[in-house]
């Protein structure tokens, strides 16, 4: 079993950027260590002769026709647009050279 200790926790913290006091390190243990006891159960399970699950159900590429059908039209788009001009939105630029 990995010892989970504030040296882990610490070093965990650091990778992802973030800062706990003492009392949430202990939690974060704790809940780090009843991670790591569930997969060891799993690890424990005896799988052969188990297909491995690829789906979640046997249907396959249920997606709906890809129609092309006009929601709303370019006038009421520009309508609502605070910024425009005769066909496009206009948009403050974001990008700088």
């Amino acid at each position: 079993m990995i010892n989970i200790d504030n040296k882990l926790v610490e070093h965990l913290a650091n990778l992802a950027q973030l800062h706990f006091n003492d009392d949430e390190k202990e939690g974060i243990k704790n809940d780090l260590q009843n991670i790591i006891g569930l997969f060891e159960q799993i690890n424990s399970l005896d799988t052969n002769g188990v297909e491995p699950l690829i789906y979640m159900n046997d249907r396959v590429n249920v997606l709906r026709e890809d129609t092309v059908k006009v929601l709303i039209s370019k006038e009421d788009a520009l309508k609502n647009a605070p910024l425009h001009d005769d066909d496009y939105i206009k948009v403050p630029k974001v990008i700088q050279k």
